[in-house]
């Protein structure tokens, strides 16, 4: 039987779900395709990279059959079944309806994507494309059958495919076709293993289902609120769980690479790592909604990761902890729409971000708040990172935002400096560790004193981006939220007024700070990038502390209609495409909508 492989092109960003096991992640189209797995880790090379390629790259379709040289169809409907993970996609055909189970298993032992096709009525002729290449798309395994078994081998690695459904081989590519009615269940699940270990054990997918969904449904019953936004709230909290790598509480800010922040631009970064400021505030969230002990794998996470050696603390690490973070580029990937370059690692690892000691220390702070069980080290570790503070708050740096121009004294960096300084003050007041209090006190004077006559515009009424600049940006917003000056002082109003006018899009969403297009701004890069999520929610926060909660709660659920059909949003949005932009679903995005939510719930800004 000739079989021609089709050409599978990757749909928008928005058009993905998210399933994963809390050690990787694989992103799924409405069309059926996987085109987005790395195995074993989140970190490791894609086994699916037709996301930033093509079909040549790596994917696995599953959906019903269609004639050649058609376009596969999308689902007519797809949902999250209940508060999990797993994905369900229904296609209504001529002859009849079909659904398809995605999810991956919560892991003991190899990891696995389990995909159940059921037949919901009459009879559905149905087809599995699975074309899996290794190291980003750039090796073709040796694929051949062990005991029944398909097995895809390259290198270190091995790919097991099980399914009771017939297999062949053509055009480098695994097919299935097949049929199914109404009750019939055909499983297929794909299991890696290293090559040179023996198989994997043989995967039961109906129990796994069982138990998958047993695990989000105990874990979802943990969560504190109850608010009138529960739903984007509990979905925002499912994706921060499954961004979280098991074996050791760190938090990737996002499972992909290279989804750009501007079609076809070269703003395009791996996100498959631990930010120290992303994590951070992370934690913060999961503590205010009752998740403690996400809240102390991370804290025992960062004491791994940082060791002893504060004075060179990494804004960013690798999942396990890991240091080295190089970046490269992978010329042979044509990049999700033809945006280049495709980056792996991530050269901001080196940078100096003096930002990062305060959400840190904001966030150790917190965890002591809320009754965490004590640990000495941390507290130990703040301490120190204040002594590192107050040598080096003075120093220009690179800002929160990861510049690559010039550094300079951003005005967020240095309030985050001022943030540390105060939170470890608390902490000695309390009695729980000695410091020098007075010493202390002085050092937050002069960091206070220090933003507010370098980093204030008097004629403008705004606080600047940096010392000495005109320039704003959003990351001033989180000056009223972090205590630093009170939401009712005039500055923090004029400087949100002032972003408002100066930062807005035309339907109302927020810019990280002004870019030159084809000329490289002050972060050192040419082009231009969507609306910041994270930053459009902190505007909501800022009007809600001013008094303006309509105007917060109508941005809010502006916001929130930005998500995508099953919850999940990227970290910017296009306002000129109307689309979703950079890498999804995004930690720093889900953050912020969580405690957006949790504001307008206090304040009574929620209307029914």
């Amino acid at each position: 039987m000739a079989v021609r492989l089709e050409t599978h092109v990757a749909g928008r960003i928005e058009d993905y779900a998210l399933i994963g096991d809390m050690q990787t992640a694989a992103l799924v189209c409405r069309d059926g395709t996987a085109d987005w797995l790395c195995l074993p880790r989140f970190d490791s090379h894609a086994v699916f990279a037709g996301l930033l390629g093509t079909e040549e790259h790596g994917f696995w379709r599953l959906g019903p059959a269609r004639a050649e040289g058609t376009e596969p169809a999308s689902a007519d409907r797809r949902r999250y079944r209940g508060d999990s993970l797993i994905l369900e996609s229904e296609w209504d055909t001529p002859r009849g309806t079909v659904r398809v189970t995605d999810f991956m298993p919560p892991r003991d032992g190899a990891p696995q994507l389990i995909r159940i096709v059921e037949g919901v009525s009459g009879r559905v002729p149905m087809r599995s494309e699975l074309r899996m290449r290794f190291s980003y798309g750039r090796v073709t395994p040796w694929v051949h059958k062990v005991d029944n078994r398909t097995v895809a081998v390259a290198g270190p690695d091995s790919v097991w495919l099980d399914t009771e459904a017939e297999t062949y081989g053509q055009n480098l590519t695994t097919y299935s076709d097949f049929t199914v009615g109404p009750g019939d269940r055909v499983a297929f699940t794909i299991s890696w293993q290293p090559s040179h270990h023996e198989p994997p054990a043989l995967p039961e997918p109906e129990n796994s289902l069982e138990a998958t969904e047993s695990f989000w449904r105990e874990w979802v019953e943990q969560c504190t609120y109850h608010g009138p936004y529960r739903e984007a709230v509990v979905r925002s909290l499912i994706t921060l769980k499954a961004l979280t790598y098991a074996p050791t509480g760190g938090i990737v800010a996002a499972p992909t690479t290279s989804l750009p922040e501007e079609i076809g631009g070269v703003r395009n970064w791996d996100y498959r790592y631990t930010w120290l400021r992303d994590a951070a505030i992370t934690l913060s969230s999961l503590l205010r909604t009752g998740y403690r002990e996400e809240a102390r794998a991370w804290r025992e996470w960062l004491l791994r990761a940082v060791a002893g050696d504060p004075e060179n603390l990494q804004i960013m690490y690798g999942i396990a902890g890991e240091r080295e973070l190089g970046e490269a580029e992978l010329d042979w990937l044509p990049g999700y729409e033809n945006s280049t370059p495709v980056r792996v690692g991530n050269g901001a690892a080196n940078q100096l971000q003096l930002d990062v000691y305060g959400e840190v220390t904001e966030a150790l702070h917190l965890a002591h708040m809320t009754g965490l069980t004590r640990n000495d080290y941390a507290m130990g570790l703040q301490l120190k990172l204040i002594e590192y503070l107050e040598k080096h708050w003075e120093e220009p740096d690179e800002g929160i935002w990861e510049v690559r121009g010039p550094r300079r004294h951003f005005v967020h960096s240095k309030v985050m400096a001022w943030v540390a300084v105060d939170r470890t003050i608390k902490l000695v007041e309390s009695g729980d560790v000695e410091g020098p209090l007075e010493r202390w006190y002085e050092l937050r004077d002069d960091i206070h004193r220090d933003v507010c006559e370098r980093g204030y515009d008097k004629e403008r009424n705004t606080f600047t981006q940096s010392y000495g600049s005109k320039e704003l940006d959003a990351s001033l917003l989180l000056i009223p939220q972090m205590g630093f000056l009170p939401p009712d002082d005039k500055r923090v109003i004029g400087t949100i007024e002032a972003i408002q006018r100066e930062l807005s899009t035309e339907d109302g969403f927020i810019l990280r700070y002004p870019t030159e297009g084809e000329d490289a701004g002050v972060d050192g890069l040419e082009g231009d990038e969507g609306a910041f999520l994270a930053c459009s929610f902190w505007m909501a926060d800022d009007l809600a502390m001013i008094g303006r909660v309509d105007e917060a709660r109508q941005l809010f659920e502006k916001l929130l209609s930005l998500r995508n059909d099953l919850g999940l949003l990227a970290e910017e949005w296009d306002s000129n495409l109307q689309r979703q932009v950079g890498n999804f679903p995004q930690a720093f995005s889900h953050v912020p909508l969580i405690d957006t939510a949790l504001r307008l719930t206090a304040s009574g800004a929620y209307v029914g």
